[in-house]
C-alpha cells in the first residue's frame, strides 16, 4: 500500500500521506458558547499523522448551527479555542483544513437567536429528518427540524459575509486550508438541489442559478485565503435530510469544472454509504477527475486496499476515512503495518467527554 503514503502537494502544502481524517461532527464543544477546548486538543493532536485533518463541521454563525454542542467559528473565543487546535496539531507535524458550515434548514427554532425559524433557499421542511437540541430544562433531544422560511435576495450577501467572516478568523487562527462544506443536505446543498430549491429569482431554477450562492461564497473564502488554500465538500445522490436531486451528478461535474477555473487547491467527494443514495459508477468518478485536476480526495467508506486502488488508478489523490479514524488516533500507522483496527462504539460518537473520544489505543499504549 505505498501510494496511500507518498507525499502529495495540494495547493502550496506537501501533505505526508494520503490518508485524509473526513469531518466528524462529535459534539463535544464547551458550553456556553461552542467554544473548542482542551479536550478537543487532544483529539486532534492524537490523529495529527493524517496527512490532513479536515475538521468538524464548523457553523459560521448562531444562525448556521443545527445540533447543540458543535463548535462555531464566529466569536473571539472561539477562534482563541481554534487557534490552540491548530498550533497543537502543527507541533506535531499536522495540516488541518477548517471545514465552514452552515445547516439551513437543518436546524430547530431552540437552536436560533430568538427563537426564529431556521433559513433554507424555499420553505420547505426536511422530513423524517432530526438536529440535535438541549431544553431550557437540560434535557438533550434529537428532535425533528423545524418549518424553515425563504431567505429573501437581500439577505443573501449577509449569508455570504458570514463565511468570509468565519474565514478570516480560521486564516488568524492558523489553519493550513478552508473546506466551503456544500454537501450532506445543508444549506448550500439546498440552494443546489432541486428539491429543496423552488426560487424563481437569481438563486433558483437553472442549474447556473442554483448554484450561484456557492460559488459566490467560494469567492468570498478565496478572497480572504487564496485559492490555494481552499477546498470543496460535495456529496452527490444523496438522499439524508429529505433531499433528491434530478440533476445531481450534473451538478456535481459543473461545479468541478468551477473549482478548476478558480484554481481552488482540492475537491473532497462524499460518496453515499451512511446515507444511502445511488452508488458512484467507475465512469461518474473518471468525469470528476477529468473536470478537476486539482487534489481530488474521495470519502466513503473505503477500506485501506481500495484506497490503494482509488489512488494507484490515478482516479484520487488521497482518501478520506471517517469512522476508521473515530477509534484508531493512529490510523496511518496501523495502515503502514496491517494492524488490526480498533471498533468504534456508535454509543459514544456524538457528546458526552473522553470516553469514546480521546481513549481509544494507539498500538503503542495496546
Amino acid at each position: 500500500m505505498s501510494a496511500l503514503f507518498t507525499s502529495l502537494v495540494i495547493g502550496q502544502q506537501t501533505l505526508s500521506n494520503r490518508v485524509i481524517m473526513a469531518p466528524l461532527t462529535r459534539s463535544r464543544a464547551a458550553q456556553p458558547g461552542d467554544v473548542p477546548h482542551d479536550l478537543n486538543v487532544t483529539y486532534y493532536t492524537q490523529r495529527a499523522s493524517a496527512g490532513l485533518i479536515v475538521t468538524e463541521a464548523t457553523h459560521v454563525s448562531q444562525q448556521g448551527k443545527g445540533y447543540a454542542l458543535t463548535p462555531g467559528m464566529y466569536t473571539d473565543a472561539q477562534e482563541a479555542g481554534w487557534k490552540n487546535i491548530v498550533q497543537a496539531v502543527h507541533a506535531h507535524g499536522g495540516k488541518l483544513s477548517l471545514q465552514l458550515w452552515h445547516v439551513g434548514r437543518i436546524s430547530h427554532t431552540l437552536l436560533q437567536e430568538n427563537g426564529q425559524a431556521p433559513v433554507a433557499p424555499s420553505a420547505i421542511q426536511a422530513v423524517n429528518s432530526t438536529c440535535f437540541v438541549i431544553h431550557p430544562d437540560g434535557t438533550p433531544e434529537s428532535a425533528p427540524c423545524s418549518m424553515p422560511r425563504a431567505l429573501a435576495v437581500d439577505e443573501i450577501p449577509g449569508i455570504v459575509e458570514q463565511f468570509r467572516q468565519a474565514a478570516q478568523r480560521g486564516l488568524r487562527a492558523g489553519f493550513d486550508f478552508f473546506e466551503v462544506h456544500a454537501a450532506n443536505g445543508y444549506l448550500l446543498h439546498q440552494f443546489l438541489a432541486t428539491h429543496t430549491n423552488q426560487r424563481t429569482d437569481a438563486y433558483g431554477g437553472s442549474l447556473e442559478n442554483r448554484a450561484r450562492l456557492t460559488l459566490e461564497i467560494l469567492e468570498a473564502v478565496i478572497d480572504v485565503v487564496g485559492a490555494d488554500k481552499v477546498g470543496m465538500r460535495l456529496s452527490p445522490n444523496f438522499v439524508a435530510h429529505d433531499m433528491a436531486d434530478t440533476e445531481s451528478e450534473a451538478c456535481t461535474l459543473y461545479l468541478a469544472q468551477a473549482l478548476q477555473a478558480r484554481g481552488v487547491a482540492y475537491l473532497h467527494i462524499a460518496e453515499p454509504d451512511w446515507a444511502g443514495g445511488a452508488e458512484l459508477t467507475d465512469a461518474f468518478r473518471m468525469q470528476i477527475r477529468q473536470a478537476f485536476k486539482g487534489g481530488l480526495i474521495f470519502c466513503g467508506n473505503y477500506s485501506a486496499q481500495d484506497a490503494q486502488q482509488a489512488i494507484t488508478a490515478g482516479v484520487a489523490d488521497a482518501i478520506g476515512f471517517g469512522r476508521l479514524y473515530i477509534a484508531n488516533p493512529d490510523l496511518v500507522e496501523r495502515f503502514k503495518v496491517h494492524a488490526p483496527l480498533n471498533t468504534p462504539n456508535p454509543a459514544t460518537f456524538y457528546g458526552g467527554g473522553a470516553e469514546g473520544y480521546t481513549d481509544y489505543p494507539t498500538l503503542n499504549q495496546a
